[in-house]
């Protein structure tokens, strides 16, 4: 039977291969850094999510140790089967302080924790108004429930407006965003959206997983950048970026939503929640944002530094200030080029194109890290300015 089933997914893989889609994962030696060794070179990275450069901080690791040894490698079963630690407790209501809600529910990643909320909290007689750009945990976990489901264009007030109209006549009605739209780092409108939802009585839901830490003048996201704290229902997010780089998401949501989520959220009742020493590195993660600013600071004028010097090169970025930031080029096969150049000079980036973009958007997605010095930083432009001129003819 496998030969026949080999032979089409072959024709598969080729078709992705024949259209420039391979996705090759490209090994690494040693800890995530803004500097990193591949294949025995040492390159500047600046394609991670490790936004507060501490995936490789000492204090995190230190915390990581102590919690593996106070509490072990893990818990060997689900919660409520087997009982919980004491440390996830705390990490659920450190989470729950640092964001101001009622309460948080830990899950192993937050694709998990997008994957649990709907399903659990959405049914026939419901409504799902959701972004056109939300990640695919958000979609996934969409397609899990039975609610009605309506689609608005990214950031669109007015197409939101609508489908909200369409949706009157639902027992319940959620506004479904990212915080942070990840492959352009736009911010979600999160003030008019909040106003949306009291006129059509609705909730909110804000996946802010590339904002959580770093956005916001205490680093609590998006809701404290736009000024809507309290009016955001759950909020989910992972560990796995700023808060560390390890892995684990969250739901924080106010009291009744977390009750049921633990009642009925089948990726929380069915699988094994964060190892100790995650959660110890997470706590400690959490302390170190409460108690300074300097790495947000450090990381805002990275991005900025590095849109000054790009913008004064000549090369066309989507418009913002969060640290990702899109290097546009429009031609698929042109920002291959210019991103594998980019790699024979020593700068770690991908290519992004269709279908993970729109046609003719293709970009380099740069990411700044607060762990980016200015030296790397202006190697880094001086890199870009070499890959281009090396690429695209002289006119």
């Amino acid at each position: 039977m496998y030969g026949t089933v080999r032979d089409q997914l072959r024709a598969e893989l080729d078709e992705i291969e024949a259209a420039g889609l391979t996705k090759r994962e490209r090994g690494i030696q040693g800890p995530q850094s803004s500097e990193i060794a591949v294949a025995g070179r040492e390159v500047l990275n600046f394609c991670a999510n490790n936004y507060l450069g501490l995936a490789n901080d000492p204090r995190i690791i230190a915390a990581a140790h102590d919690g593996l040894d106070e509490w072990g490698y893990g818990l060997a079963s689900v919660r409520f089967i087997c009982g919980t630690q004491e440390l996830h407790l705390e990490l659920e209501q450190r989470v729950s302080e640092f964001l101001g809600y009622d309460d948080t529910i830990l899950f192993s990643s937050c694709f998990d924790a997008n994957g649990g909320v709907f399903e659990t909290l959405f049914g026939p007689d419901d409504a799902i108004i959701s972004d056109e750009l939300n990640h695919a945990s958000i979609i996934d976990g969409i397609r899990l429930s039975k609610a009605r489901r309506f689609r608005y264009k990214n950031r669109d007030l007015a197409d939101l407006e609508a489908q909200l109209v369409a949706a009157a006549d639902a027992r319940r009605r959620v506004i479904v965003t990212d915080g942070v739209f990840s492959m352009d780092g736009y911010i979600a409108p999160l003030a008019e959206i909040c106003d949306l939802a009291d006129r059509y009585d609705a909730l909110v839901f804000v996946d802010d997983s590339h904002a959580v830490g770093f956005v916001g003048a205490n680093g609590r996201g998006t809701p404290e950048l736009c000024g809507v704290e309290g009016r955001v229902d759950i909020t989910t997010g992972t560990f796995g970026k700023a808060l560390g780089g390890a892995s684990g998401g969250y739901v924080a949501a106010r009291q009744e939503i977390v009750d049921l989520l633990r009642q009925r959220a089948r990726p929380y009742l069915f699988s094994n929640t964060l190892a100790p020493a995650i959660v110890a590195g997470t706590i400690e993660a959490l302390s170190l944002l409460s108690s300074s600013g300097e790495l947000r600071t450090r990381l805002n004028a990275n991005a900025a530094l590095f849109r000054e010097l790009m913008d004064a090169a000549g090369f066309e970025l989507l418009p913002g200030r969060h640290p990702i930031v899109p290097v546009m080029f429009g031609d698929a096969a042109l920002t291959a080029r210019i991103a594998a150049e980019l790699q024979t000079r020593g700068v770690f980036v991908t290519a992004f194109s269709y279908p993970v973009v729109p046609k003719g958007a293709a970009r380099i997605r740069v990411q700044l890290s607060a762990a980016h010095t200015e030296d790397e930083i202006r190697r880094c432009v001086a890199a870009f300015v070499e890959a281009r001129d090396a690429v695209v003819p002289v006119a």
